[in-house]
């Protein structure tokens, strides 16, 4: 057994059960954007989280464990993606990529966002020429050090 079988596991019986992410994330206690992550195996849960998802999911005390090993994180199966919603986010970092950097150096100075200070959150927007997605990144500015 390992990460990617819990995962398979646990997306089998979403599936199976018809649950939604958003009333999963309730039971656990945090956003649908983390609880999701966590358990497409991107996050690493406490005792207490693992077991909330363990009892959702029907996961045993070995898989709560290894929902409690810090992931191997970014793990697509390709360098670029071919799913195309996910190429899409790649498209955009693609072509906006250099003018996201350029604001936020205007804006803040020398460095990065980060992506382990950071929060998402997914929502729909109506909209009358179709829905669209509003997707909100927010991570801490880390600006370089001078040594």
């Amino acid at each position: 057994m390992n990460r990617m079988d819990v995962t398979e596991k646990i997306i089998s019986t979403k599936v199976s059960k018809g649950l939604k992410w958003e009333d999963i994330a309730k039971k656990v206690g945090q956003s649908k954007e983390w609880t999701t992550a966590l358990c497409l195996g991107q996050m690493t849960a406490t005792p207490a989280q693992a077991k909330a998802v363990g009892k959702i999911f029907g996961l045993n005390a070995d898989e709560q464990k290894w929902l409690q090993v810090v992931p191997y994180k970014g793990s697509l199966p390709t360098p670029v993606p071919t799913d195309p919603l996910i190429y899409r986010w790649y498209e955009i970092v693609s072509v906006y990529g250099t003018t996201i950097k350029e604001l936020i150096h205007e804006e803040f100075g020398d460095g990065i966002m980060s992506a382990i200070d950071f929060s998402m959150d997914i929502q729909r927007e109506p909209d009358p020429k179709g829905d669209r997605v509003n997707v909100v990144l927010s991570g801490k500015f880390l600006p370089y050090k001078q040594y």
